[in-house]
């Protein structure tokens, strides 16, 4: 059965708004990136916005109802979710790179928001107000793994994640467009994003270790 405490709820509650606001952030910079780089596609979707509303309404089973269900029976210990922004598949072939950047902008935008987290945290810390088991302290701590956990994993360069397009920055750009090309023709998304959950956990390990150690606990 599933802990459903008070004080349960309550970690389930701040590890899903956490969730909510670092995806939200997530699409609103994909679609911000679009937007700079001339696709208005997702602008006018309404998808450049922190307003989680229009990013519920295009994937609501992504944003809401796997990742509560998987929080409330895992007892916090999972979770796990999705979401997306629209984007021209002909404006991205016609610039590759315009399109790697839009692809890293959302695993910059967590890795923005966990650097956030880290300087709150020492705040708190050298501050004194930051105590073991306050709602400050688990919302700081969950929006810095969270979104280290979130950035990290999106930057995988296997489709359909993140990773898959921004390696284009690296390419030529006739280069990156056959590229692009290929990453839609494959029909490895499924096979890929399965690696990369098996996978993950062995990367992911010594990435958020190091990081906790340096951002959070280091003295400089």
């Amino acid at each position: 059965m599933p802990d459903l405490s008070p004080q349960a709820l309550a970690l389930y509650f701040i590890l899903f708004v956490v969730f909510l606001f670092s995806t939200t952030c997530h699409e609103a910079a994909h679609a911000l990136a679009a937007k700079i780089g001339g696709d208005e596609t997702a602008f006018l979707g309404g998808q450049v916005t922190l307003n989680p509303v229009p990013h519920i309404q295009r994937e609501p089973w992504g944003m809401v109802v796997i990742p509560i269900t998987l929080l409330v029976f895992s007892g916090g210990r999972s979770l796990m979710g999705w979401a997306s922004a629209p984007y021209d598949p002909d404006w991205a072939r016609r610039h590759p790179h315009r399109a790697a950047w839009m692809a890293l902008a959302g695993p910059a935008t967590n890795y923005t928001l966990m650097l956030i987290a880290a300087i709150l945290w020492r705040l708190g810390q050298s501050q004194g107000w930051l105590h073991r088991g306050s709602f400050a302290y688990t919302l700081i701590y969950a929006t810095f793994s969270l979104n280290l956990l979130l950035g990290t994993f999106n930057l995988l360069p296997v489709q359909p994640l993140d990773g898959s397009s921004a390696i284009m920055l690296f390419m030529p750009e006739y280069r990156a467009a056959r590229y692009l090309d290929w990453l839609r023709g494959n029909q490895y998304g499924i096979l890929g994003l399965v690696v990369a959950l098996v996978g993950f956990r062995y990367v992911y390990g010594p990435i958020e270790t190091y990081a906790t150690k340096f951002l959070l606990l280091s003295h400089f």
